[in-house]
């Protein structure tokens, strides 16, 4: 069992930067790629990016790409989003989960969520014009 706890959510205006940040518990972190996702009202979940477990290979959401960069540091046993030029639409609840399956690489199957085991309770970001 991996818990995840996210933060950095927060209230903020059109064109604004937001550092999301997201905690995992036990030894194996550096084992895992590890994804960002969102979900507005209304809408499907969106992967919006995977990080790799080790290379730095990632991958964006067309919707993100550009704008949002993915990080992560084994050693705290941490992953971040960060969010410039965010946009209205950017508005959801941001969850981090994390891929438990032993590859370490992000495929398409990591941005639509299905080797995500672990996921964490989310963080909101609201975004106003």
């Amino acid at each position: 069992q991996v818990d995840l706890v996210e933060s950095g959510g927060a209230l903020a205006q059109a064109g604004d930067s937001l550092k999301l940040s997201c905690t995992a518990s036990g030894r194996t972190f550096s084992d895992y790629a590890m994804g960002w996702f969102r979900q507005a009202p209304g809408k499907e979940r969106e992967g919006v990016s995977c990080i790799s477990a080790s290379d730095g290979s990632a991958d964006f959401a067309d919707s993100v790409k550009g704008r949002f960069t993915i990080s992560r540091d084994n050693a705290k046993n941490t992953v971040y989003l960060q969010m410039n030029s965010l946009k209205p639409e950017d508005t959801a609840v941001y969850y981090c989960a994390a891929d438990p399956t032993g590859w370490g690489a992000c495929s398409v199957w990591s941005m639509m969520g299905y080797s995500m085991d672990y996921w964490g309770k989310g963080t909101l970001v609201t975004v106003s014009s």
